[in-house]
């Protein structure tokens, strides 16, 4: 018997999460010998796990949650390495499937080698070289310590050989959020905002926000505010955000503005606001990804990123935290003036697969 844990730190790790559970479940129909623990670092009553969640994404709910709640991070690492560890030592695991960057995933990851099990790494090989950002940090120590690299793309593959990674270790298997948006394609839902606000598809922007040091910068945030009001003062511009972020955006807003602050709204319908939009604003990484996969303008306020195919290949164009830069490519997306985009290699939907089939002939 093949044991897998799938150690999630937050909200997002679940996109990628899921369709790697519905394999592993479909591989042990199919008369594999394995099966897998889903451990939520987090506490089962968090807000940002809306009740539609784990139905929308078509995936049971965590089998474990370790309770961990903390603004430090270095506390919240600390506190991840003690429940992990006692969750490993009550329950038989061969692989450890860490995702993505955060402090809880690098807490894993370091506890799972310390005790002698096997690391896996979705998604590794992504890197925004600037060290002084904690998740950099992470990245770096994940990937340093893991027996399996899956990485999205060829730009992974390259940075991972870079750093001295053995190739019989890195596998490109594709973009996983892609297995979760294309499984969900035909199941989104119209958010119910719309026909209240009689707003058509292709008709509207998306706003979202969510970077600290964005929010933090009042000055500059009520500048690239002003200049979402001004450029799109003929076209609604959605924003559905959360906490902090709606908090911010509300604090720095003009007098008259066209901008719809939104309660933050279930998987299915978020997807459903993206895929139809007329174009994207956002600091998100997966938002871009999306936005790529449905071909729909997106424009990233930040001077980097992760995700480098969605820009090369991809619908994205980053701005950085410039209002100027913003109001250029603003007017560029209302005027239906965008480059032309194609979905870069192995965004097929079948990431999931690729997965289990290596961890199953490992």
């Amino acid at each position: 018997m093949l044991n897998i844990c799938i150690m999630a730190g937050a909200r997002p790790n679940f996109v990628k999460v899921a369709p790697i559970v519905r394999a592993i479940e479909k591989a042990a129909d199919e008369g594999a010998d394995v099966r897998c623990h889903v451990v939520y670092s987090g506490c089962a009553d968090d807000p940002t796990l809306e009740a539609s969640l784990f139905e929308d994404l078509q995936m049971r709910h965590p089998d474990v949650y370790l309770g961990i709640n903390c603004e430090s991070l270095n506390e919240l690492t600390g506190k991840v390495m003690y429940e992990f560890e006692q969750y490993l030592r009550n329950n038989p695991t061969d692989v450890v499937i860490v995702v993505d960057d955060l402090a809880s995933t690098m807490a894993a990851a370091i506890v799972a080698k310390k005790m002698g099990v096997r690391l896996a790494h979705l998604v590794a090989g992504t890197r925004s070289f600037d060290i002084s950002m904690p998740k950099e940090i992470n990245r770096l120590v994940i990937d340093g310590l893991s027996d399996y690299l899956f990485t999205a793309g060829m730009g992974g593959n390259s940075i991972l050989s870079r750093e001295g990674a053995e190739d019989s270790s890195v596998y490109m298997v594709g973009n996983i959020l892609l297995d979760t948006l294309r499984f969900n394609r035909s199941r989104l839902v119209r958010p119910q905002l719309l026909e209240r606000e009689g707003i058509a598809d292709g008709q509207y922007i998306v706003f979202t926000l969510n970077r600290k040091a964005l929010i933090a910068d009042k000055k500059n945030l009520k500048a690239m505010v002003e200049a979402v009001v001004d450029i799109s003062s003929d076209v609604p511009v959605i924003a559905p955000l959360r906490g902090l972020a709606k908090e911010a955006v509300s604090d720095v807003l003009p007098g008259n503005h066209n901008i719809i602050l939104a309660e933050p709204m279930p998987y299915l319908e978020f997807g459903y606001l993206t895929a139809n939009a007329k174009g994207i604003i956002t600091d998100s990484g997966n938002v871009a990804e999306e936005a790529t996969f449905n071909n729909i303008p997106c424009i990233t306020l930040n001077s980097y990123t992760e995700h480098i195919e969605t820009v090369k290949q991809g619908t994205n164009v980053l701005v950085g935290e410039c209002a100027d830069s913003l109001r250029e490519a603003l007017g560029a997306m209302i005027a239906g003036d965008w480059k032309t985009a194609s979905l870069p290699e192995r965004w097929d939907g079948r990431s999931a697969e690729r997965i289990v089939r290596i961890l199953l002939e490992g």
